[in-house]
């Protein structure tokens, strides 16, 4: 069976676990790349979530998940709001598959 995690501060990523979301609490840049290598190597990880501010300690960590896991792997705003890392994530793969910023400037 396919199961979801989510990785990032112990307080932003609790709530997930009520609706049976695996919660992999990380502290520091090191742990966050270790925990995120550990989900791309398991078969069973179908969807990733990730906070927004654990993506921003290691940016390079999220596209060597994506070479080594077919999982669905999404960034999360926290309770302070959305820094659009996200948005700048999806904003550079357009511009990099299609050669043109579609999605315009902030």
């Amino acid at each position: 069976m396919s199961k979801a995690v989510a990785i990032g501060e112990r307080g932003l990523i609790l709530g997930f676990k009520g609706v049976g979301v695996t919660v992999v609490p990380i502290e520091g840049a090191e742990a966050f790349k270790r925990e995120l290598m550990h989900a791309a190597r398991d078969p069973e990880v179908a969807l990733v979530l990730v906070t927004e501010s654990a993506a921003a300690l290691d940016p390079e960590a999220l596209k060597d998940f994506r070479a080594l896991s077919a999982a669905i792997l999404t960034t999360i705003p926290t309770h302070q709001g959305s820094t659009h890392f996200s948005f700048q994530e999806m904003r550079g793969a357009v511009e990099r598959s299609i050669g043109v910023d579609m999605l315009g400037k902030d």
